[in-house]
């Protein structure tokens, strides 16, 4: 099984992380991979060992029909961690969240959901320890927001209904609107009460299906507010989304998945694994003679121009270079308008993979 917060690239044939199987007829053998490969989860080189993953998933792959939906996907996510999940359109990111929370079964594979073998007749014990938000949160619009909370406590079977919804529009700061119809709620409202909604059972995992998808900028920073407050909460929380600066900002991990999953890992581990350290130089006027002065310089491994006076210089440590290449450019009389960093986004390793993917190309 890959460690958690270690980059992972997936291909091939794909991860081992215990036998695969299929669904129908092999219900006792899945139980035991599934055990098997949820008593220990790695750690990242250089910390702690875990041994209480919130969700492993081994080989797992849904079919439908002829169409794969996704295919031999391997990953763990460490307790009360963000895991990003991401990945265009039809890449089988909703899939993977109905399968997991048992909606629909896969085809073969394995999983451990919140320490429950993803099996035939685990459904019920699993959705005790789960909840899920998708994209649009179903609510009754004309049922207050306190009225439909009620109503999903009581199919829940929560105890003490009273005190949790309290207690969850409190967390998602909707108590002062707990009476209002949801239907006069805008947008950004009726998620955070599907939010409080999905908080009700005090799951151990929280799947969140594009949590922000339509919402304008100040909602969508609220929810991802929230999102922050349930993990120091040390809720799990697996969150599907499009966006990319989003995931960034609150995920500690991500997987991309594109049918197969491509890459697991640490969003600036991805970053360092994928594109090399680089400076840009900017200049007051162009450099009569650039390869001079850039070539001669220790851990330069080379350079390109990027425009009349902008240059960008590929290093084996950025911050080892920059002195070096600044006194340089002074020696050189230039005049030296900035040096800095390239900073390689969440975005451009998403684009980078996908763009490497033989499944995009066909």
């Amino acid at each position: 099984m890959p460690a958690i917060g270690e980059v992972i690239w997936a291909g091939g044939n794909g991860l081992r992380m215990g036998a695969q199987w299929d669904w129908t007829g092999c219900a006792p053998r899945c139980q035991n991979a599934a055990m098997r490969s949820a008593d220990t989860v790695p750690s990242v080189r250089g910390e702690p060992p875990t041994v209480d993953a919130a969700l492993t998933v081994s080989h797992l792959t849904k079919r439908f029909g002829e169409r794969t939906a996704f295919e031999d996907v391997s990953f763990a996510v460490n307790r009360g961690e963000v895991f990003g999940f991401l990945g265009p359109n039809g890449a089988g990111k909703t899939t993977m969240v109905r399968t997991l929370g048992t909606l629909i079964a896969p085809t073969a594979g394995s999983a451990v959901v919140a320490g429950i073998p993803l099996a035939p007749g685990a459904s019920g014990a699993i959705r005790r320890r789960i909840a899920t938000m998708p994209e649009n949160p179903g609510l009754y619009l004309r049922l207050t927001v306190q009225e439909n909370l009620e109503l999903f406590a009581s199919l829940y079977g929560v105890r003490a209904p009273r005190a949790r919804i309290a207690a969850a529009l409190e967390t998602v700061h909707l108590a002062a609107r707990s009476h209002d119809l949801c239907r006069s709620l805008s947008k950004g409202l009726r998620q955070r009460v599907g939010l409080a909604r999905a908080l009700l059972s005090e799951p151990t995992i929280l799947f969140l299906d594009e949590p922000t998808a339509g919402l304008d900028p100040v909602a969508a920073r609220e929810v991802h507010d929230l999102i922050n407050g349930l993990r120091q909460r040390g809720v799990t929380v697996f969150l599907t989304t499009h966006r990319l600066e989003e995931a960034e900002r609150l995920c500690d991990r991500v997987a991309i998945l594109n049918t197969r999953l491509r890459s697991v890992g640490r969003p600036e581990a991805l970053r360092a694994a994928l594109f090399r350290g680089s400076l840009v130089v900017e200049t007051a006027a162009p450099l009569p003679a650039p390869g001079a002065v850039f070539t001669t310089q220790q851990g330069v491994q080379g350079w390109s121009s990027e425009g009349p006076s902008s240059y960008v210089l590929r290093v084996a440590d950025p911050r080892l270079a920059a002195p070096g290449v600044t006194r340089a450019l002074v020696a050189a009389g230039a005049d030296v308008v900035s040096i800095t960093e390239a900073r390689h986004s969440l975005e451009d390793v998403y684009l980078q993979l996908i763009d490497e993917d033989p499944e995009v190309r066909r």
